[in-house]
This record gives C-alpha cells, sequence and structure tokens, in this order.
C-alpha cells in the first residue's frame, strides 16, 4: 500500500510540473518576434519548443526522451512565402493530420510542397479519460520522444539507402502579410519544408514519372489498369526494413506516396515514405514503458537496441501489399540495406544536424542504428513471418474506406487469393 501511495503522489508531482499549455515555439533570438523586421535577416536562434522542460521526477516518471533537444537554440533559415523559390508560391490548402499543422503550397513549376510544424499539438488525440483523471498533460509532454530533428536524419540516411524521401529541411516562418487568415496560426513557428507525397507533378528522379498519388488513388488506379498496374515490392520491402533500422513504428497508410512510373503500356507504383515525426521515437520513463507494453499500445515501440515485438511493427498495410511475397526477398533486401549502411554512412549521417543537436544525442541513435543493422536478416524474416501469421486484411485501408473496392482488390493488392 506504501508503494502504491508513492507511486500516485509521484504521478501527481509529475503530472503538476507539466507546462499547461501548448504554445508556439519560443523564439531565442532576437527576443521579441512581434516587432522584429525578419527581412533584414537571413537566420533566426530559436528552440524547437520550451513546452518540455523537466524535473528529476518527471525524467523518473515520463522519461528524460529528446527534451534537451526540443530546448536547445539552432540557427534557422527565415523563410518567406512570397519569393521561395524565385516566383513564390500558391498556399492551396490546409492539411495535417491530428497533431501537425500544416499548409500544401504549389511552386511556379507546379510541385507540391507542405510546411508541416515541427512542434505537435496532440490534443485533439486525446481521451475523455485522460481528461477525467487528469493526465492530460502527460499526454501532450509525450511529444517529448519525438525528436524535433529526426526528420532530417531520417532523410540524410535515406538518401544514403538510395530510398526515395520528402527532403525535408527545418526553416523558421514568419508572420507576413502573404499567410493572410493563417497569420496568427502559422507565422512564427518552425516548420519542415519538404515535397508533398501526392503531386501531380513529378518531382523524383527517377524517369518516366506520370504523376505521384497517395494509397487511395493508386488502388482506383489499380481497378482501372488491373494486371498492367503493379508495385515495385522490393522496393516497398527495402523502405519498409529502413522503418525498423531508424525506429520509425508509425507506418500507416496514409504515409505513403507512389510515383507511378510508366513502362510501355503497363505502370510501375514505387513507393515513397513521408513523415517522419516517430522516427528515432524514445520513449523512456515509467509512464511511457507501461503504455508501451503489448498488451496496452501494441504499436507504440520504442527506438531501443533491438526489436523485440514485431507483431507490433506490422500493419495492414504491409499485409496488403506483401502478403505473397517470398522470403528471399526480405533477406535478399536486408542484405542489400546492410551493406550500404556501413558505421562510416550512419556516422557522416550526423551532419545534417545542428553540431549542439548531433552533439546531445548522435552517439546513441548512431549506436542503435548499427545495432540494428547487424540484426536487420533476422527482423527481414521475422517481419515475413509475422505478415503471413496475421493473413490477408478484412476492412479497408486507413484513409481508403470510402473506395468502393471489389471483394478480391480488398484482401490484397496484387495476389492470387480468391
Amino acid at each position: 500500500m506504501v508503494l502504491i501511495l508513492l507511486f500516485v503522489a509521484l504521478l501527481y508531482w509529475s503530472v503538476s510540473s507539466t507546462s499547461k499549455t501548448f504554445g508556439r515555439s519560443k523564439i531565442l533570438s532576437p527576443k521579441n518576434s512581434e516587432t522584429v523586421n525578419f527581412k533584414l535577416y537571413d537566420s533566426v536562434l530559436i528552440a524547437a519548443s520550451t513546452n518540455y522542460n523537466s524535473n528529476l521526477v518527471k525524467n523518473l516518471m515520463q522519461g528524460e526522451q529528446y527534451r534537451k533537444a526540443w530546448s536547445e537554440p539552432v540557427a534557422v533559415q527565415i523563410l518567406f512565402l512570397d519569393t521561395l523559390f524565385g516566383g513564390g508560391v500558391k498556399i492551396l490548402e490546409e492539411g495535417g493530420g491530428n497533431q501537425t499543422h500544416s499548409l500544401k503550397l504549389e511552386g511556379p513549376n507546379g510541385i507540391e510542397y507542405s510546411l508541416r510544424s515541427v512542434n505537435k499539438d496532440p490534443t485533439p488525440l486525446i481521451p475523455d479519460i485522460a481528461y477525467t483523471l487528469g493526465l492530460k498533460n502527460i499526454v501532450v509532454d509525450g511529444i517529448a520522444a519525438q525528436h524535433p530533428f529526426g526528420a532530417l536524419l531520417a532523410s540524410q540516411l535515406a538518401e544514403a539507402a538510395n530510398i526515395p524521401h520528402t527532403h525535408p529541411k527545418m526553416v523558421f516562418l514568419p508572420k507576413q502579410d502573404f499567410l493572410k487568415d493563417y497569420n496568427e496560426k502559422y507565422g512564427n513557428r518552425l516548420f519542415l519544408l519538404e515535397y508533398e507525397s501526392d503531386s501531380w507533378v513529378d518531382w523524383t528522379k527517377f524517369d518516366s514519372i506520370t504523376e505521384i498519388r497517395d494509397t487511395e488513388d493508386l488502388q482506383k488506379l489499380k481497378m482501372e489498369q488491373g494486371s498492367h498496374l503493379s508495385i515495385d515490392k522490393r522496393a516497398l520491402i527495402k523502405a519498409r526494413l529502413f522503418d525498423f533500422l531508424i525506429g520509425d513504428w508509425d507506418r500507416h497508410t496514409k504515409q505513403w506516396g507512389w510515383a507511378i512510373k510508366k513502362i510501355d503500356s503497363n505502370y510501375l507504383a514505387i513507393p515513397i515514405p513521408g513523415d517522419r515525426d516517430n522516427a528515432f521515437f524514445n520513449a523512456e520513463g515509467i509512464i511511457p514503458s507501461i503504455l508501451g507494453h503489448p498488451m496496452i499500445i501494441p504499436t507504440l515501440r520504442s527506438f531501443d537496441d533491438k526489436i523485440d515485438f514485431m507483431e507490433g511493427l506490422v500493419y495492414p498495410f504491409d499485409r496488403y501489399f506483401l502478403i505473397d511475397t517470398p522470403e528471399s526477398i526480405f533477406t535478399a533486401e536486408a542484405k542489400a540495406l546492410q551493406k550500404l549502411m556501413t558505421n562510416e554512412t550512419i556516422d557522416a549521417s550526423l551532419n545534417v544536424w545542428p553540431k549542439s543537436i548531433a552533439k546531445l544525442n548522435g552517439s546513441e541513435i548512431t549506436r542503435k542504428i548499427k545495432q540494428r543493422r547487424d540484426d536487420l536478416v533476422k527482423y527481414a524474416k521475422e517481419f515475413k513471418a509475422e505478415i503471413d501469421r496475421q493473413g490477408i486484411v478484412t476492412e479497408a485501408l486507413k484513409g481508403s474506406e470510402d473506395n468502393k473496392l471489389n471483394p478480391k482488390l480488398l484482401k490484397c493488392f496484387d495476389c492470387n487469393r480468391n
């Protein structure tokens, strides 16, 4: 009973010491962002967020995670949308998921981009029970497990692995007349500027790409083209194994684009991973460890040295596209990826980070990547086995619920099952 009371007391202390509001990034230099003429500067010194400052009790209960990286000031390029890419951009629409605020942009050449907020707002995801128990601030604080610069490192590693990526770049978007009604929500904040993984105009390095579509549109195209459309299964397996290397556990359907390549009268869909918010996810502390237990939230996997619960990493997306793929392809792609991800390559990838950030987290993250790389063939076999164990999907993929798919296409994209 004494231990239970002590746990409750520590939990209350931890909750009460958490910031009560979700705020914007705090500008550190210059200090007054509302009165600065940012057109006079090329960059600004800023921290991603000071919302996740901590104490010993919070570190114990909720984990130290990446709090220091969030509060570390770094120099970031200042961005004005009316002069971006020389001719400026058009704001197409507001987007984003439950946590991320984003703007979809169109450049002078028709290529589409997105601005995705670095700081997140998880409040839409907080269940009613969390409010009832007074645990709202613990959920908000959980963003500290995401690395604010993780997407940049994931992109650098993907480039070395010859895996398509959206080329994110961190920028500071000051308030500006061009934003109009979006100024209050988006002005004076940090964003990732990157290519959109759903674009009518090709931005990839591949030849003969007709368009870049999301998974729902890919399924519609499959209904039109039938056997004339296939996916690059080797590329998808390679991309998914790369997800294991960087500890990105959040890889549902909506986070993939497809570059449609025309080959004579046929089409090949090449997967493009997007949204690296949860790469290198570090769920330390008593509470995150409990939440990440396989019996509670099986998909919430922390970036540790080893993968110990493959079941939580297999999505309906994997079963839909890969269920009939031979194990030999999984192991071959794992071995090829091992050769590309040398120690020197992994270490050099940290150059994409500011030196202060690399000093904080670089050695631990690269050590874990190397350990996972060494075990990658083992994980590839487990991945294939778990896909087979879970079997074909029986419901529409997330984001494709409105598609009127025929029963055969509902089960898998390109297989011989009845």
